[in-house]
């Protein structure tokens, strides 16, 4: 199986993924050609040779009207994105993000705001294949969904600063399209690296991860450390969500040469993010890896402690924790509560029921698992657009469009719910 492999031990960002992916590709300069002549405003893209460490590789700078916005003399300089905030907050447009944000330029262009239906139409009309453009606005929508969480304000009110989303727009096109060209069949990634400290934006000093990187990367296996600053950002994180098929150790592959994505700031280790495109043996037939449950019995937690604790365990970087009721000792009534977590995550996770149920015991058992591939699509309908969640693979497609999308149409238009929700099924194909 064709799989590619994401290695994040210095976090991700999109430009640092392009940069990597880049140097995958059989022919570069098409790509380049390609995205230069999108017809972005003021953006375009140059193939540097950089290196970090002694390791070399690509730093593939983004430039809007003849600059590069990054901000020098950062705690960490991954690339200038630029994150989205609510319409409602100051914009005096004082961003000091530690990895990206700098509007003390003297752009010859206005800072206008872009809102994500904005968003959506500048991708939707470049001339890129259909499936890129799909899986760009849904990278978008995740980033809009997070940063509208973040700040408790709708997604419709989130506003991205136009020079910013200029350039952000063109690294999250650009890994899309890197990624339809090299063809991967699954996308495995690394556990990521979050950073550590504060990072600086105009809402104030926020820690890292920020808070809509840390919406994004709910279920991921993230891990903090030594080095001070924000490594992973929102976009990184959207684009690793979004194409990740799993995340892991390296699997068993035979590889060719690696890509090697380099940020602009120096640090003790090297700063990169690197990507390895091999063959994997086929899982047809066969489990898609191996997923770690944990389970215990437990007859003495009301259901509010219970439903607690499993929220806390979820947030603790378990991918599900759910209860079963049934009979305990003595004829007790009681519930079964199973953990799911990556098999690297199992001593961790174990600890985590430990503290925050009252089992003095737990069962742990490896698991093969099977899974379709995720992924988004958008669809039209009478009523606008409506996101569809697909899972595809063995000769399987699954498709269900998204109830907050569904239910919003229904809501603003006064149609039931079950009518947007059958026309968009039917707009996929599904009906």
């Amino acid at each position: 199986m064709k799989t590619l492999y994401i290695e994040c031990k210095m976090g991700a960002a999109g430009d640092m993924l392009m940069s990597a992916l880049y140097e995958l590709l059989d022919d570069r300069q098409q790509f380049l050609d390609t995205m230069n002549s999108l017809g972005l405003p003021g953006v375009h893209l140059e193939a540097r040779a950089a290196s970090t460490c002694g390791i070399a590789g690509t730093h593939m700078a983004v430039t809007v009207d003849g600059e590069e916005e990054t901000e020098p003399g950062h705690e960490h300089d991954h690339h200038h994105e630029h994150h989205a905030h609510d319409h409602e907050h100051d914009h005096g447009h004082d961003h000091h993000h530690d990895h990206d944000h700098h509007h003390e330029h003297d752009h010859s262009h206005h800072h206008h705001h872009a809102t994500p239906g904005h968003i959506r139409e500048i991708i939707s009309g470049l001339e890129l294949p259909a499936r890129v453009k799909e899986n760009a606005s849904a990278v978008y929508d995740m980033i809009a969904e997070a940063e509208a969480r973040a700040h408790g304000c709708p997604v419709g009110d989130v506003h991205f600063h136009e020079v910013g989303a200029l350039d952000a727009v063109a690294d999250v096109t650009g890994v899309c399209y890197a990624m339809y060209l090299l063809g991967a069949e699954q996308v495995i990634v690394s556990p990521v690296h979050v950073g550590s400290g504060t990072v600086r934006c105009a809402h104030g000093v926020m820690p890292v991860p920020a808070p809509a990187t840390a919406n994004i990367l709910e279920g991921v296996p993230v891990y903090g450390g030594e080095v001070q600053g924000e490594l992973c950002t929102p976009t990184g994180a959207a684009l690793l969500k979004f194409f990740g098929s799993s995340f892991g150790p390296m699997p068993l592959m035979r590889t060719g040469r690696p890509g090697v994505g380099i940020g602009t700031k120096t640090f003790e280790q090297a700063n990169c993010v690197r990507v390895f495109l091999g063959e994997t043996e086929s899982t047809e037939g066969k489990g898609d890896g191996e997923i770690t449950e944990l389970v215990c019995n437990i007859d003495d937690m009301t259901p509010e402690a219970l439903a607690f604790a499993c929220t806390r365990l979820i947030e603790e970087g378990a991918l599900d924790a759910y209860t079963i009721s049934g009979t305990m000792k003595k004829g007790r009534p009681g519930h079964v509560l199973t953990v799911l977590c990556p098999p690297e995550k199992e001593g961790e996770m174990a600890r985590c029921v430990l503290a925050e149920t009252t089992t003095n015991g737990l069962r742990a058992r490896r698991c093969t698992k099977y899974f379709l591939q995720p992924g988004v699509k958008t669809v039209e309908t009478r009523w606008g657009q409506v996101r569809v969640k697909t899972a595809e693979g063995r000769g399987i497609l699954h498709q269900k469009p998204e109830y907050e999308d569904v239910a919003a149409l229904a809501r603003e238009h006064q149609v039931s719910y079950e009518t947007v929700y059958r026309e968009a099924l039917r707009n996929c194909g599904e009906e």
